[in-house]
């Protein structure tokens, strides 16, 4: 892996912007990517009532987020490279005002067709949203700020599940269309960056040096740093195998179907497990300020290993409550590290391109995780505790390996 790169990259943004200014940065970047997870998730909750309304089976419409899913990648690139162009701000603004558009678009949709082919270009937008707003807070805050920050921008992402569910509860007053429009409100982030967040102060540096020269292209950016980008897929990729795999089938088919809990309990335990998510994340984006990114994430994929039978095993619905607490509070605290660790494993040059794409193609990868936990428990004719087990722990496994190999062949200095 080329050291170099990681040494320059993790520089990047030092100063940063005032400390002001930098709060509004922190809470405008942790704003578009709830928001953003909140439109992708309320599809999720209401995927039975979109087949009912336009009269057609529920695995049609489960295309929806499978084709959000496979352009993921594509809006992560194209985004990503507008950013290390034009500047994250702007791209950041349009980005947020697009997925905005398609998902007020989306409540008006005639048919079935349409509303699947904007959910589409809806995974373009989400896509892009994570590395370029990752790229503008790491750029931007002070290198103390850098872990908190990285903790609390991805806890947006629980905090976009919990915001979901809570508009659920609107369902039957407005409709499933009606929570659609609600989601465009997504753009009042927007506004809120091009009032007061100002361009990343490391990329107007890297213009005002001179600098604007054509960024390489991708595929030379993976000519030129191929060990780097194996490396960030491969443990992205475990990443979104260790929160799918514990989150995709958990709810619905294991505490729902196999423990037999109520409706009303399992939306309780979602609620706690995802507060125990944001609780995780930020603590875990401090602690790497303190013991560096890399054991950060070691740490929290360790702990996920011996909180696995409790996860799954018990019974006593207390006890898979304080189970998910815990578990999500491990895996979702080794997400926490991950915006601050990829921004400064990238290459300056792409800083916007590379975090996104790693990711998203990553989470590509992942998407087999619900035909892989019940093709495990089908073909051992088993429950689903032991096939969540497994997934989960060798996902586990795999962060702790893979981020402990890079800390021993590549130290990174703590900033």
């Amino acid at each position: 892996m080329n050291t170099e790169h990681i040494s320059a990259s993790s520089s990047g943004g030092t100063a940063g912007c005032d400390l002001a200014t930098a709060r509004h940065v922190v809470a405008a970047s942790f704003l578009g990517w709830m928001l953003d997870a909140c439109d992708f998730f309320i599809v999720l909750f209401t995927l039975d009532n979109v087949a009912e309304s336009f009269a057609v089976p529920l695995s049609t419409v489960l295309l929806a987020p499978t084709l959000t899913l496979l352009t993921r990648p594509i809006g992560a690139f194209l985004c990503g490279r507008a950013a290390d162009k034009y500047g994250r701000k702007p791209v950041l603004i349009w980005t947020i005002m697009i997925y905005s558009v398609i998902e007020v678009s989306s409540a008006f949709a005639p048919t079935i067709g349409v509303f699947l082919a904007l959910r589409t270009l809806f995974g373009v937008a989400l896509g892009g949203e994570w590395g370029v707003g990752t790229s503008l807070i790491m750029e931007s805050v002070p290198s103390s700020w850098k872990g908190m920050s990285s903790g609390i921008l991805q806890a947006g992402y629980p905090a976009g599940y919990l915001l979901a569910s809570l508009m659920f509860l609107l369902l039957p007053a407005f409709g499933w269309r009606g929570l659609f429009i609600l989601g465009g409100s997504a753009v009042i982030s927007a506004l809120y960056i091009w009032w007061r967040v100002p361009e990343s102060p490391d990329w107007l540096a890297r213009q005002k040096a001179g600098s604007r020269e054509v960024a390489p292209g991708l595929w030379s950016v993976i000519r030129g740093n191929t060990a780097l980008c194996v490396f960030a897929v491969a443990l992205m990729a475990s990443f979104n195998f260790m929160s799918h795999g514990s989150q995709d089938l958990y709810p619905k088919l294991f505490l729902a179907l196999e423990r037999k809990i109520t409706p009303d309990h399992v939306t309780l335990i979602v609620v706690l497990y995802n507060i125990g998510a944001i609780a995780g994340g930020i603590f875990f984006g401090f602690l790497s300020q303190k013991i560096g990114r890399q054991y950060a994430i070691a740490t929290a994929a360790f702990l996920v290993l011996p909180l696995l039978p409790l996860w799954t095993l018990p019974h006593s619905s207390v006890w898979l409550t304080i189970g998910a607490i815990c578990m999500q509070f491990c895996i979702q605290g080794a997400w926490g590290v991950v915006p601050a660790y990829l921004s400064e494993l990238s290459p300056a040059s792409v800083r916007a391109t590379f975090p996104g794409v790693a990711y998203q193609f990553g989470n590509l990868i992942a998407a087999s995780n619900a035909l892989l936990q019940h093709g495990i428990a089908s073909s051992l004719g088993v429950g689903l505790a032991l096939p969540l087990m497994l997934v989960v722990g060798a996902a586990a496994l795999s962060v702790l390996t893979l981020t402990l190999l890079n800390a021993k062949l590549h130290p990174m200095e703590r900033v």
